[in-house]
């Protein structure tokens, strides 16, 4: 059974799935109705809330990525290494399960590379006049993808309101184990390129 994590958790992801190589990483959110009706009311923020999935590989030695080289997103769909894989871009949200999906292969996975973070950020939010405050159900689930099951789930049940970003979750090897750790952290980065700097 997959473990429901609550902020700040971690989970040893190869204990609870010994020889663990190929993971998906599943990441949903719907548009609040409610917020959506008053946006509409009061000509605001009325485009389609596009939330963009990223995947940011960080080098165990220096302990940061190397630029948008170490950046997956709908720009850069496949990692130099081919270890992380973006499945495209969702341009509305709409629709049940996972919106977006992100693929890491771990037996291709460069050694110098430790720790994989996944972040959302909403495409221009300052022009949309958007924030996470008008999201809901946001979630991140890791599923074993060799065997269908579902390892981990987070759901985000913060108010992100004024949030224009999110850190999700880390995904990092420690010595020779794979872990999940929760982080949920909301921020006001405009888009995926000032998420980027966060960790260069």
């Amino acid at each position: 059974m997959a473990v429901n994590l609550f902020k700040g958790q971690k989970i040893d992801l190869t204990k609870n799935a010994p020889g663990l190589k190929h993971i998906m990483v599943g990441l949903g959110w719907d548009e609040a109705k409610q917020g959506f009706k008053l946006s509409k009311l009061f000509g605001k923020g009325g485009d389609d809330f596009d939330c963009d999935a990223s995947a940011i590989l960080i080098n165990e030695k220096t302990g940061k990525a190397a630029g948008k080289n170490d950046l997956v997103y709908f720009g850069n769909l496949t990692h130099k290494s081919e270890a992380v894989k973006h499945m495209g871009d969702n341009l509305t949200g709409e629709g049940d399960g996972d919106d977006e999906q992100i693929f890491v292969d771990l037996t291709i996975l460069p050694g110098q590379y430790s720790k994989i973070v996944f972040v959302v950020n909403i495409y221009e939010p300052t022009a949309r006049n958007q924030d996470f405050g008008m999201i809901e159900n946001a979630f991140i689930r890791l599923v074993d993808n060799d065997t269908g099951n579902e390892l981990c789930r987070y759901n985000l049940s913060e108010n992100y309101k004024g949030r224009t970003a999110m850190i999700f979750g880390e995904l990092y090897r420690n010595g020779s184990e794979w872990q999940f750790s929760a982080i949920g952290e909301g921020t006001n980065d405009d888009g995926v390129g000032q998420l980027l700097k966060r960790y260069c």
